[in-house]
């Protein structure tokens, strides 16, 4: 019998070290600390935490000069009292105009979007709509730009900005064929 336990316990200590190097896989893997599948700005002040600071898709592939665009963008207050979304501002806009469940403004900048502690508000999905007004140049999906957005309690908070990307296919126009480039060349074209 004393054999027996000698040799369980042998056991137990040579699989020990070999159960417990498995416990530790993933952890320590670069993918362990990836931020993955974010399409928009993110950035926080005090307990606001902005994410997903985005434009909607333009409709027409892109907004133009003196045009509107419409902010998209999820605030969660994570502390214990409520805060009020109060501006939105920029360099590559005019004012930011708001609609919806909030009290509408026109085009003072000035807003009033409760954020109430513990919980989140989505801008522009459903909730109270933000439209930057009157854009300084022409913006094209995967271009951004910066704006700071205050809020009555934790402050400003500068955060980038988004041109969304459409969520459906779009059709394409026809592919660029470098072969029929390289048989022009082949047949005593020149390479410039």
């Amino acid at each position: 019998m004393n054999r027996a336990l000698r040799a369980a316990a042998m056991g137990v200590l040579l699989l020990t070290p070999v159960a417990l190097s498995a416990c530790s896989a993933g952890q320590v893997a670069q993918t362990a600390e990836q931020n993955r599948d974010k399409v928009g700005g993110m950035a926080a002040v005090g307990d606001i935490a902005i994410r997903n600071a985005r434009l909607a898709y333009p409709v027409s592939g892109e907004y133009q000069e003196g045009g509107d665009a419409r902010l998209v963008v999820a605030i969660a207050n994570g502390g214990q009292t409520d805060d009020t979304l109060v501006s939105v501002e920029g360099k590559d806009f005019d004012a930011a105009e708001v609609t919806g469940a909030a009290t509408p403004t026109a085009g003072s900048g000035d807003l009033d979007i409760p954020i109430p502690a513990h919980s989140n508000v989505y801008v522009g999905g459903g909730g109270p709509v933000v439209t930057l007004t009157g854009l300084s140049q022409s913006f094209a999906p995967g271009q951004s730009l910066d704006v700071t957005m205050t809020f009555q309690e934790a402050g400003a908070v500068p955060v980038q900005v988004l041109v969304g990307v459409s969520t459906r296919d779009l059709p394409r126009g026809e592919p660029f064929d470098f072969h029929q480039q390289e048989a022009g060349v082949a047949a005593g074209g020149s390479h410039d």
